[in-house]
């Protein structure tokens, strides 16, 4: 054992896809573990009082839970600087990591929202499996990868940039790992499947429009545009915000929102079955106008290219309306939670791709007597520690 090698008992999980131990009273942030282990594990950052980093470089004893990791390229059996990054839960059983999702979920809620457990509690938050592979392979139609001076192509290590080559992707779609290089050049590329097209692409590479389909409906989009990186999450996240919406609160007639918009997937989600007048903002020029384009059929839709804080300045947001807001992994922030409170809508609801961000929004709202009345969460990123939720929020 090195001097920057100790022995550490894994404790909890938390957010990031790094488990807690402690080492002479202070928080040690372990990567590769999970609760319940023992493991000897390489300090990689003490610069901070009341936390250090660490690498698991072999664990001594090991979880029920922990499986062979789905990638053999991001394994423990590794050393920590040549493992890929971006699977960081992959040796961790399925169910358990929906269980350490939720109760990442959970905790968010009470540090940062300050949800009181019983309201946390009253939610049954529950993280449903994604549809697809058992294990969570085969789960991802768009890929980007590093290449280093070599030519040579992976994902970068975690938390470095630090090129790892690869000769697999077992986390993405068939098609995909058929288009692996063995080189390349540049600096990114990016591996995407869309409806029936596979390509390869540098990051600024021009390709015309690809076509998504949802259901019975068509999304033209960028060829290198956002768009939900699960096969399924377009079907999932449509129907769980169209469940989430409060019928009884729900105003056909009112202004109402899809804010950070897209192609319109939720746009067409609110608008639904019936004849109800949506708004989707969008700041990508490119983006709106597709929407525009895949709401056509919708007579009371409009897409407005425009940043969502403009937007909401403007004064155009109107009371009685349901919103629905799908903002960056950042989140909303305090100015749009603000706007979109002051604008007195009948309910909120809110697509999230990380929990503690979420949060962070959720306790805006608080500050303005709104409260989080249901909230669903999706295991749409296998092998990794994301997850999405959508959350329902109204008055109190």
């Amino acid at each position: 054992m090195s001097a920057h090698e100790v022995e550490l008992d894994v404790l909890r999980i938390a957010h990031g896809g790094v488990a807690v131990a402690e080492l002479d009273g202070r928080v040690v942030f372990v990567a590769d573990t999970l609760p319940g282990e023992r493991v000897l594990a390489r300090i990689t950052d003490d610069r901070h009082d009341r936390f250090w980093r660490a690498d698991t470089v072999r664990v001594l004893a090991a979880s029920q839970d922990r499986v062979r990791h789905v990638w053999r390229a991001a394994s423990v059996d590794r050393a920590p600087e040549h493992r890929a990054g971006g699977a960081e839960f992959g040796h961790i059983a399925p169910h358990r990591q929906r269980a350490l999702k939720r109760t990442v979920l959970r905790d968010a809620l009470r540090r940062t929202a300050r949800m009181p457990d019983a309201e946390i509690d009253a939610l049954d938050i529950a993280v449903a499996a994604a549809p697809g592979e058992a294990d969570g392979t085969r789960s991802r139609t768009r890929v980007r990868l590093h290449v280093d001076r070599d030519g040579r192509v992976g994902p970068f290590a975690s938390r470095s940039r630090r090129v790892v080559p690869v000769q697999d992707l077992p986390l993405a779609v068939e098609p995909l790992e058929a288009l692996l290089p063995g080189r390349a050049r540049g600096r990114e590329l990016e591996l995407v499947a869309a409806g029936s097209e596979t390509f390869a692409a540098g990051p600024r590479e021009q390709r015309p429009a690809v076509v998504e389909r949802v259901g019975d409906r068509t999304f033209r989009l960028e060829a290198l545009g956002f768009w939900q990186v699960h096969p399924a999450a377009p079907v999932v996240l449509t129907a769980a915000v169209q469940q989430a919406i409060d019928p009884a609160l729900l105003d056909p007639d009112a202004d109402n929102l899809d804010l950070y918009g897209g192609v319109g997937l939720l746009a067409a989600a609110l608008a639904g079955a019936q004849d109800v007048r949506v708004t989707t903002v969008e700041a990508d020029a490119a983006a709106s106008a597709h929407a525009a384009h895949n709401l056509a059929d919708l007579p009371r839709t409009r897409a407005v290219a425009a940043r969502v804080d403009a937007f909401l300045a403007g004064g155009v947001a109107r009371p009685g309306a349901t919103v629905v807001l799908d903002p960056p992994r950042s989140g909303a922030g305090i100015d749009i939670v603000r706007a979109i409170a002051a604008s007195g809508p009948a309910q909120v609801v809110y697509v999230a791709c990380d929990p503690v961000a979420l949060a962070r929004d959720v306790a805006v709202f608080a500050e303005h007597g709104w409260g989080v009345d249901r909230l669903d969460a999706f295991d749409l990123f296998p092998n990794t520690h994301h997850l999405e939720a959508v959350a329902r929020l109204t008055p109190r």
